[in-house]
């Protein structure tokens, strides 16, 4: 039997600046799933998003994901891209076995958490407090440093990952501290500034865009107070849900978060097209 892709509409030319096309998935002509295909909105047309793919339930378990997906790597290399990347659900462990058997790796993970009871209380000696103007110059050059290494560590073109790192602080803090919505502050320990926290107060969650440990304070708990700040100020800005983004490697923070209550919403792989 032959599995092959049959486009279900034009190429279309998007408002975003991205390409996106949707194809049958079919078995000697006979339908049995669907995929849709596009290109990424923040990386630019070079970079693919395999933003859907299913297999009708008769059909399931005879491989033809796996045809349709590495179909999918023809169809895009076609437009010209270099990697594809596509993001499982927690839980969804048979999509996840297949992206990894095809050879997609896992670059991140996002999570969340409810938050169904009162604002925790920080440690003694704790306290946090709004960044200054003074400070947040240099926080926002340190960050877009950071956030551009962790994507250049994990595969990403250097360029491109300069220009997402960029796009991330234009589009999260378009007026600085004074932008709507959004609490950057500084934790102090005992006197002492021990690490900052950038929280989104977003429609849907609040939102954990940064949370960072200052060097020579590290290994002595002040990550998990950071965490139960964000918590604190997503129940006074009426929140009842709290998310994040972890890179896959960064272990310490996933376990931390997991002992917070944190779950898997998504896992984030990526594939390089060769």
């Amino acid at each position: 039997m032959t599995t092959t892709l049959r486009p279900t509409e034009p190429l279309q030319h998007n408002t975003d600046g991205t390409q996106s096309r949707r194809y049958q998935v079919c078995v000697n002509s006979r339908p049995v799933g669907g995929i849709h295909l596009s290109t990424h909105p923040e990386y630019g047309l070079g970079v693919a998003r395999l933003a859907e793919l299913y297999i009708e339930e008769p059909d399931r378990g005879r491989g033809r994901g796996t045809v349709a997906a590495l179909a999918a790597e023809e169809v895009v290399r076609g437009w010209g891209c270099r990697r594809i990347e596509v993001s499982v659900p927690g839980g969804a462990e048979a999509a996840l076995r297949l992206a990894t058997a095809l050879g997609y790796v896992r670059r991140s993970r996002n999570m969340a958490k409810r938050l169904d009871g009162p604002a925790p209380a920080l440690p003694a000696g704790s306290v946090a407090r709004p960044m200054t103007e003074a400070e947040f110059g240099p926080w926002l050059k340190e960050d877009e440093a950071r956030f551009a290494r962790s994507l250049i560590d994990r595969g990403v073109p250097e360029a491109e990952a300069h220009a997402k790192a960029k796009q991330e602080q234009e589009r999260w803090l378009p007026h600085g501290l004074a932008t709507e919505d959004t609490l950057i502050s500084v934790l102090e320990h005992e006197g002492e500034r021990a690490g900052t926290l950038w929280l989104g107060l977003w429609p849907e969650m609040a939102y954990v865009l940064n949370v960072e440990v200052d060097e020579g304070h590290r290994g002595r708990g002040h990550g998990r107070t950071l965490m139960l700040l964000a918590e604190a100020q997503g129940v006074e800005g009426g929140k009842d849900r709290i998310g994040l983004h972890v890179f896959a490697d960064n272990t310490p923070a996933e376990r931390l978060y997991e002992s917070l209550g944190y779950e898997t919403t998504d896992h984030n792989l990526f594939k390089e097209l060769l």
